[in-house]
């Protein structure tokens, strides 16, 4: 083993057990730099230091581990869902990581409809109620039992597509309940014919549950079934003389086929399928996941990994005689994170191979049976032929974003002239800091600080400082106020390359002032002023530490880059003005201040009132008919407000 590392490191390799697990390796700073599992962790770990693997990426890596971590397990599936649970908490910088998205849309029933199997004559109903006729809206969030979800979707456009078809050819309701409750007559949905008008009753509640059972076969897929049923209904209409009620079946058959006409629905014993494409490229990696539920193929939606580079080398050059391609490395390490917080459908089709082990600890943990399939026939090749084609069209978009990206970084660079730590050719380093103060007559002032880095703005980084203690509309005390609070705790070591602050000699005087009393560098201060007329491209740049005034020109890469930043902190910093003055003129702080309120009680509440104003004109009996809301904590809610 290699003498440089620490004896207690080689101590506990010598001393692991020869049983599946999972492992970690942490540097000096006490950061993971990689987490992996193994069938037998002596063997594993200990090839790691056994083995000279001079100035290559793993050996780079190798030489960083003063310390390990180990978790036996009772088996590979486990190891491997411990693994990727770890992945995605720790970050590590040697593993490909899909970061987190924001969770899948569904399309929602409310409440549990109950069918009546013989047709029932219309009849006007005088007092209507929201629970008796379910409701079709887009949803994201935890799902909850009472209520009936289809999805996932790919986005929320898929969603809303779905929504309007739901409307066409069932008719369903769309409004929230309050609105609901509060009809006296058909809103421009019915007129339109895309609504039956339950809230005047001009369906009653055993019809219009038959259209929701109906419009529920048809996200299951079960096509032709409906159209069996409406047809069954129309002649028993017809049989009957009830010409007008047949007519309207025979349009809501009409519009049901022209959907089937226009959707791919070929293979109807393929109900849910997610088709799996992969794509490597010039360092880059793109997984393209398309999505069929209920037959029908509702979008795609693309990932992009981060540490592939790192963690391709390092996969292969961990297990030599298993090694396999990146792209079903990528693959892998997609499905196994993708799938521990999202719907497994029953099938996943592929354009790699995928291990068996990986399928089994999938299955273990959802309880129900996946086959991935890998080289397709028929319409299933036809799904992953376009999932590719996608795959590939969204990582040449990635590619050439990030070039021209790149391109800026290094005009910027130039222009500037910047001392950077990391070499010319590795620009990632590069960290730009932007500051924007903004307000409307001193009111609800903000500060915004917004980050670039990586050739891209860096959103989780992000800060808002809400200045107090100064005279309102005074910028430049609340840029004194919001650099200080910034830098005065920040170590030298990690100080941005580049500090630019939106404005000229002024703010930038100010800049200086706050860098000089913490001994920071003022070189790293720059201010960008407007131009003559405040026009875009007439911007200049203005220096801390003495330099004359640069105009860069209009079609300046450089230029170009430094307004994309401080547009950003602008938007970011009056998104916060914004917020924060609505919250002070209309009291939204209010209800924050009640105890057993969150926000998503909180959402319910605006939304069903319309705000805050319209929560405080509400009776307790009116707020405990919010979801979520119990008779107890409606008192309290009304207590508060009043």
């Amino acid at each position: 083993m290699n003498p440089t590392h620490p004896e207690s490191l080689l101590h506990d390799v010598a001393a692991l057990p020869p049983l599946p697990g999972v492992y970690r390796y942490f540097d000096a700073s006490d950061q993971v730099l990689y987490v992996g599992k193994a069938i037998n962790l002596k063997k594993r770990v200990s090839s790691y230091f056994q083995k000279n693997h001079g100035g290559t990426r793993i050996g780079h890596m190798v030489s960083k581990i003063v310390r390990l971590e180990t978790t036996v397990v009772r088996s590979e599936a486990e190891a491997l869902l411990l693994e990727n649970n770890l992945i995605k908490t720790l970050n590590p910088k040697y593993n490909i990581l899909f970061r987190d998205d924001k969770s899948y849309p569904y399309l929602k029933l409310s409440g549990r409809a109950e069918i009546s199997k013989t047709p029932a004559p219309v009849s006007i109903s005088t007092s209507p109620q929201p629970a008796e006729f379910s409701r079709v809206s887009y949803y994201r969030g935890a799902v909850e039992k009472k209520h009936r979800y289809y999805g996932p979707y790919p986005s929320a456009w898929a969603v809303k597509e779905a929504i309007v078809l739901m409307q066409k050819i069932f008719r369903l309701r769309t409004c929230e309940d309050a609105v609901f409750a509060n009809r006296s007559r058909p809103c421009l949905l019915y007129q339109i014919k895309r609504c039956t008008a339950p809230c005047v009753g001009h369906i009653n509640a055993a019809n219009y549950a038959q259209d929701v059972a109906n419009a529920e076969k048809f996200l299951q897929g079960e096509v032709q079934g409906v159209l069996k049923d409406l047809e069954t209904r129309m002649l028993a209409h017809a049989d009957r003389l009830e010409f007008e009620l047949a007519a309207e079946l025979r349009n809501q058959i009409a519009a049901l086929s022209n959907v089937l006409h226009q959707q791919a629905m070929d293979n109807v014993s393929d109900r849910d399928v997610d088709i799996l494409a992969v794509k490597v490229q010039g360092g880059k990696a793109c997984v393209n996941l398309a999505m069929v539920r209920g037959g029908r193929h509702l979008g795609d939606r693309p990932y992009f990994p981060v540490h592939l580079e790192d963690a391709s080398v390092l996969g292969q050059a961990e297990d030599a005689e298993q090694a396999i391609a990146i792209e079903a490395q990528v693959l892998e390490a997609f499905i196994a994170q993708h799938y521990l917080q999202v719907p497994l459908p029953s099938v996943l089709v592929v354009s790699e191979p995928v291990s068996k082990d990986l399928l089994a600890a999938l299955m273990q943990q959802t309880g129900q049976k996946v086959s991935a399939v890998f080289q397709p026939r028929e319409q299933r090749r036809a799904w992953l032929d376009m999932a590719q084609t996608n795959a590939a069209l969204q990582l040449a978009r990635l590619l050439a974003e990030e070039g021209s990206q790149q391109a800026r970084t290094r005009a910027l660079v130039d222009a500037l002239d910047l001392t950077l730590e990391a070499t010319p050719d590795n620009l990632d380093a590069l960290r730009i800091e932007c500051f924007d103060i903004s307000h409307t007559s001193g009111e609800a002032t903000q500060a915004s600080c917004v980050v670039f880095q990586h050739h891209a703005m860096q959103s989780s980084e992000y800060r808002r400082f809400k200045i107090e203690g100064i005279t309102p509309g005074d910028d430049y005390a609340a840029m004194r106020q919001v650099l200080t609070r910034r830098y005065s705790k920040t170590d030298p070591a990690k100080m941005p390359d580049l500090v630019l602050v939106d404005g000229g000699k002024g703010q930038v005087s100010m800049a200086a002032d706050v860098f000089t009393s913490l001994g920071l560098d003022l070189s790293r201060i720059v201010g960008v002023e407007k131009g003559d007329g405040r026009k875009v491209g007439l911007e200049e740049l203005v220096f801390a530490d003495g330099r004359e005034k640069v105009y860069l020109g209009a079609d300046s890469a450089a230029l170009m880059l430094v307004a994309q930043i401080r547009d950003e902190a602008h938007r970011f910093a009056i998104t916060g003005m914004r917020a924060q003055r609505a919250k002070v003129r209309v009291g939204g702080g209010q209800l924050e201040d009640i105890s057993g309120v969150g926000p998503k009680r909180r959402a319910k509440l605006l939304q069903r009132f319309g705000g805050v104003r319209g929560v405080a004109q509400a009776s307790v009996q009116d707020i405990a008919g919010v979801d979520g809301i119990s008779r107890e904590l409606a008192e309290e809610i009304y207590r508060a407000l009043h």
